[in-house]
């Protein structure tokens, strides 16, 4: 996963500051970028593991001896690199707001509920095929200030492990058919159309469990010409 930037067109990839997305103008680098080379020690390990993620971390519906409350979703998918070859023992985190559009974190001052049984993270590991799945709820809209009335999407936040602490990915996942995506900044700072297209999961009939959850699919490509837009 390392040098995920330096492999992908143009457009792919966030710039480092984009004036619609307001807090970049104040994090973004002023003079150009320094290339530190990775060792073999940054590339290699230490390393979040399988052996961390338990069985209960895939599903974010039951918390504190109750269920959350919301539209229950399943999201399945494959982590690939840029010649469709699985990327098998990533270790997926995963966090979001609740139905509410509330993140369970103190700095969360939103005036919407918090749910009592929905914390909103977890861990998932992908499998030999490099797929994962896992069971939460669609969280919802929240206002953030960048702009008059402004609203982001409904979105999931994921964060890739590969083999070393240097090989970190971090990127959202957005729903089909959202109307709030079209004036977000965060997903229009992303140059490419076809680039910002593979953010939005697809709803899939196959994955859906009947009288239960929605399913939908969402697959990451870590680098290639197909890679899925990352957060630099």
């Amino acid at each position: 996963m390392s040098d995920v930037f330096n492999d992908v067109p143009a457009g792919t990839h966030p710039a480092y500051a984009s004036p619609e997305y307001k807090s970049t103008m104040l994090r973004a680098p002023s003079r150009p970028l320094v290339r530190l080379p990775q060792t073999l020690t940054e590339v290699t390990g230490p390393r979040p593991g399988a052996e961390i993620v338990g069985p209960t971390h895939a599903d974010f519906t039951r918390c504190g001896g109750g269920e959350a409350m919301g539209e229950r979703i399943i999201v399945t998918g494959r982590v690939l690199d840029e010649d469709g070859r699985p990327v098998p023992n990533a270790v997926l985190e995963i966090w979001q707001a609740n139905a509410a559009g509330r993140y369970n974190h103190p700095v969360d001052q939103h005036d919407a509920p918090l749910d009592p049984h929905f914390e909103g993270n977890g861990r998932v590991t992908t499998g030999v095929d490099g797929s994962y799945r896992f069971q939460s709820i669609k969280p919802g809209a929240y206002p953030w200030g960048n702009h008059h009335n402004a609203w982001r999407p409904n979105h999931i936040h994921f964060s890739l492990f590969g083999p070393g602490v240097a090989t970190r990915l971090v990127t959202q996942m957005y729903f089909p058919g959202d109307p709030l995506l079209a004036l977000d900044p965060i997903y229009n700072c992303i140059p490419d159309a076809d680039a910002r297209a593979r953010l939005i999961s697809h709803f899939d009939i196959d994955v859906t469990q009947p009288n239960y959850a929605l399913g939908y699919r969402f697959d990451i490509v870590v680098r290639g010409r197909h890679a899925t837009p990352m957060e630099n």
